[in-house]
């Protein structure tokens, strides 16, 4: 029997979120007043940031059975800042705090300064209704 291949990896998902982040921080930050689509817009960052979070384990998983220890913790390391920023960004949005929002999403995007997201994305627009999710 060959070997299931699964295309909906953690790693494919990390990236794709990623990208998504990115598309939303720029999104938000064309936003001069707080509309709907800017607290949708800022639910959808602090769902996305949960998520990568939550698919660090699974992606450390397979090195930590090899023994790459010190690889495994780099990364959870390096990933670690997502679950934090999440959890600040969502008390901020509920209690409606939106300066603290704004200066969250610039060190959000400092942070994916690297990924390029190009003009023609398949995308869309992941982020519609995400207000109501929080």
């Amino acid at each position: 029997m060959s070997r299931l291949i699964n295309p909906d990896s953690a790693g494919k998902d990390r990236t794709r979120l990623t990208k998504s982040i990115v598309l939303a921080v720029r999104e938000l930050a064309r936003q001069s007043q707080v509309t709907e689509e800017a607290k949708d817009l800022a639910a959808f960052i602090v769902l996305a940031l949960k998520s990568i979070s939550e698919g660090i384990d699974v992606s450390v998983a397979a090195w930590e059975k090899r023994g790459y220890w010190v690889k495994a913790d780099r990364f959870r390391m390096e990933w670690m800042w997502s679950g934090q920023y999440a959890e600040k960004m969502r008390s901020a949005i509920l209690s409606e705090d939106w300066g603290t929002v704004a200066m969250l999403s610039a060190q959000i995007a400092q942070k994916f300064g690297k990924i390029v997201v190009p003009q023609n994305n398949r995308l869309g627009k992941p982020w519609v209704g995400a207000h109501k999710q929080l």
